[in-house]
């Protein structure tokens, strides 16, 4: 059971207060370099620590208003480490947060409790510039369940941003990201190195590409690539697709046919038959040589 200190202290009301703006700080990647913390908004992110984070030591600090203590204080109690509790008004805690319609409660979680990226992965999800922090949410959320294991992105939308987290719906807490830039360019160079670096180590890297379009690589539909072997997805950007410097770095290609009613797919939505056939083939596999 968490200890929780401050449960009796009286609500921040003004506006003003000094850690509204702290708070808001976090916003932006050098607000969360300061504080070495990333902003978690709502009930459900303390679900997801509840249920993924691992015991921790320091206090972790909880913004809550009154009335979601009174309801939830069970939930901070079953939190794997103590508990420094700030209760705030609604208006309070609305001025400090991005969420339009907060439900209550947020936690500043640390950075360095973020998970840590293993060098030598065997499935990882390379995302070239994406810049919709719905999609990167999405992406994280869906290669969690595929069984991804990191995360890389060339530039594209913060990944610790408030709109990508609560579209990730907590998995920034268990997906290892590396994501290189900051800029568009720098970002498609470090991937590129990245790649090419899995490709030495004897992963496939795959580029996803539109069905029609002439690559100097071997291109398939994606259920007939072998997805047992050690892989790197790569998905290019939502406008221009993936950079050319990129997909040379790729050494098979795999499409998604569809309707040609329309043009192409959105992003995360084309991700998830991909990631889940990786899952799929793995998990079968062994039936099909034991058969």
């Amino acid at each position: 059971m968490a200890a929780i200190a401050g449960a009796e202290g009286e609500p921040i009301t003004s506006r003003r207060n000094p850690l509204i703006k702290r708070i808001r700080s976090l916003q932006t990647k050098n607000g969360r370099d300061n504080e070495q913390c990333v902003l978690l908004e709502g009930t459900h992110q303390l679900q997801e620590l509840l249920a993924h984070a691992i015991a921790w030591t320091e206090p972790l600090l909880v913004l809550a208003t009154p009335l979601w203590f009174e309801r939830q204080c069970g939930l901070l109690e079953s939190l794997p480490g103590p508990v420094q509790l700030q209760l705030m008004s609604s208006e309070a805690l609305g001025a400090a947060l991005s969420t339009v319609h907060p439900d209550g409660v947020a936690c500043l979680w640390p950075l360095n409790r973020l998970p840590t990226p293993d060098p030598h992965p065997t499935f990882v999800l390379a995302l070239d510039r994406l810049q919709d922090p719905g999609n990167v949410g999405t992406l994280l959320r869906t290669a969690l369940a595929a069984d991804v294991e990191q995360v890389w992105m060339g530039a594209g939308a913060d990944p610790l941003g408030s709109k990508v987290v609560r579209s990730a719906a907590g998995a920034i807490l268990t997906m290892p990201l590396r994501r290189f830039g900051p800029t568009d360019g720098l970002g498609v160079e470090q991937l590129a190195i990245a790649l090419k670096d899995a490709r030495i180590r004897g992963l496939q890297v795959v580029a996803t590409l539109v069905p029609g379009m002439v690559a100097d690589l071997p291109v398939q539909p994606y259920w007939q690539l072998d997805w047992c072997r050690p892989t790197v997805l790569v998905l290019g950007n939502e406008g221009s697709g993936l950079h050319p410097r990129l997909r040379a770095c790729c050494s098979h290609g795999v499409t998604l046919p569809h309707g040609q009613k329309v043009e192409s797919l959105n992003v995360a939505a084309a991700a998830v038959p991909l990631l889940l056939e990786r899952r799929r083939a793995t998990m079968t596999a062994p039936m099909q040589q034991s058969g």
